[in-house]
């Protein structure tokens, strides 16, 4: 073909109108093949992005015509004797007319097993960038092949060009995507149990843990937080988080009992849509949603063991793929984990990884139990008892001194979950009433708080006794274990009782 200024300017316009008109990779990558090949009878055509970072070369899209098999993997390493290197790393044109004059190239031979003789390679540079590599093979050398190199290299700079426009568009359909879903995950995985103004202590065994918080926060580093349940090991991690140089982005938190390996890779790496029966939608999974956050791993201890080996290669290669897909998304997140098991004997005992489990004790944070910090106990009883009282609209409960000793004698297994259970109980039963001793006592020993009930009406009981089944159902009213089933009554009459007596169900979730 003559390569004269009307014809390269015939492909040149017809290659800008195919990049205008098409917004999605597959959909510009198969027009610009379609458009090429009416003018340049090529064999193979292809073009590969380049990743700076981790040496690696993947599809824009696809490769169009012969695909040799040693080179058609959508991701591979870029390899040091190969034609896309060559390119890449002498930022010129590499023009093979004879690819069995480089056989020492594993890439070529590949190329001559699939009976290809010529392969031209540009690489596609914006902005003094090497965004990847322009490539072309053919099973004969074509005619004219200076005057055809000269025509690809003006085609190289629009093609360039056009890519970096399509990566850039597919970034902000992504993070108008992930914008998006972080406000879903947000609204529906708000704790309002986190109170930030809630974090009360002055013992000084939680000051010493709160010292070196404070100088773990700011870093990037992986923490294990140890203690008792009930201790307030979800809290220290938000505090963590709170502070560090990645609290604008999403705090995640991971139940890791809950995980089942059915759901594993899909709760935490998401899924694609149609890659199981179910997946009506694209689905982000835990990391994506933690990228540039916090991932909180909780209960790492209790995660089951065939699934540690898939949480450690996510953890150290920082790279997952979603279910469905085989496009690698890399995770940049601060990972916290907590624990209520003994650690070392877990792995003595061979339950939990030891790899896994030196990957996250970088740095660990052992919290006390209460019974070790019985200073925090009269601060804290008056600072849940005064948010309670604000978030149930109720006038809050008075703990007499006698109250307050009985608290401090408690060993309190249950820790701080444990003593914020009976201030709520006592402020949901015993509203603007005085607390003694005794009553704490009761409580103690039977999980209730007392109630004197010598001057209470039958109405008065009946609703008493609603808040206490609503306060162990933790606000929930239908269902097998919900407030309408325990007090045998159908859930229509219970709202009916809800709303007799003006009691919000919500107050007490």
């Amino acid at each position: 073909m003559a390569w004269d200024t009307t014809t390269r300017y015939r492909l040149l316009l017809e290659i800008n109108t195919a990049i205008v008109k098409h917004t999605t990779r597959a959909d510009l990558f198969k027009q610009l093949g379609l458009k090429i090949k009416k003018m340049v009878p090529y064999d193979r055509f292809s073009i590969n992005l380049y990743d700076e970072k981790n040496n690696l070369l993947s599809y824009f899209s696809s490769a169009e015509g012969i695909s040799p098999k040693a080179i058609s993997g959508d991701i591979r390493p870029l390899e040091k004797g190969s034609i896309a290197n060559a390119a890449i790393s002498s930022r010129q044109p590499v023009i093979i007319p004879d690819l069995s004059e480089r056989k020492d190239w594993r890439s070529a031979k590949a190329m001559l097993r699939a009976g290809l003789k010529t392969s031209l390679a540009f690489p596609l540079i914006t902005h003094g960038q090497v965004l990847g590599v322009l490539h072309f093979s053919f099973r004969q050398c074509p005619d004219q092949l200076d005057e055809l190199t000269s025509v690809l290299i003006e085609l190289t700079d629009v093609i360039a060009v056009a890519v970096e426009n399509m990566l850039a568009y597919t970034r902000l359909k992504k993070n108008n995507r992930s914008l998006e879903q972080q406000k879903n995950y947000l609204m529906e995985n708000t704790d309002d149990a986190y109170d930030p103004d809630a974090f009360y202590f002055v013992s000084p065994a939680m000051q010493s843990v709160m010292r070196q918080v404070n100088l773990i926060a700011p870093s990037d580093t992986s923490v294990l937080i140890t203690g008792e349940t009930g201790t307030g090991k979800d809290f220290v991690a938000r505090h963590i988080h709170r502070h560090s140089s990645r609290r604008t982005a999403l705090f995640v938190k991971v139940n890791c009992p809950a995980l089942s390996p059915n759901l594993f890779e899909s709760e935490l790496f998401g899924h694609s849509k149609g890659a199981f029966t179910g997946a009506f939608a694209r689905r982000a999974g835990r990391f994506e949603m933690a990228h540039q956050g916090t991932i909180f791993l909780d209960e790492i201890g209790e995660l089951p063991q065939e699934l540690q080996a898939k949480m450690l290669h996510v953890l150290q290669d920082r790279y997952f793929e979603r279910v469905g897909e085989t496009q690698p998304i890399e995770t940049d997140v601060r990972v916290i984990a907590a624990t209520n098991v003994n650690m070392d004997k877990a792995v003595q005992s061979k339950s939990f990884r030891s790899d896994l489990f030196y990957r996250l004790n970088t740095v660990t944070l052992n919290i006390p139990p209460l019974r070790q910090r019985v200073e925090d106990i009269p601060g804290l009883v008056s600072l849940l008892n005064r948010l309670e009282s604000e978030k149930a609209h109720r006038p809050a409960p008075t703990y007499t001194p006698s109250a307050i000793k009985s608290l401090c004698a408690h060993t309190w297994p249950g820790n701080v979950r444990e003593l914020k259970n009976l201030v709520i109980r006592m402020m949901i039963m015993r509203p603007g009433e005085s607390i003694s001793g005794r009553d704490v006592q009761t409580f103690v020993e039977t999980g209730q708080p007392g109630v004197q009930s010598q001057n209470l009406s039958l109405a008065e009981v009946e609703r008493q006794h609603i808040e206490m089944i609503l306060t162990r159902t933790r606000g929930k009213i239908g269902g097998a274990l919900g407030a309408a089933t325990i007090l045998g009554v159908p859930r229509t009459t219970l709202q009916y009782r809800l709303k007799k007596y003006r009691i919000n169900a919500a107050s007490f979730r």
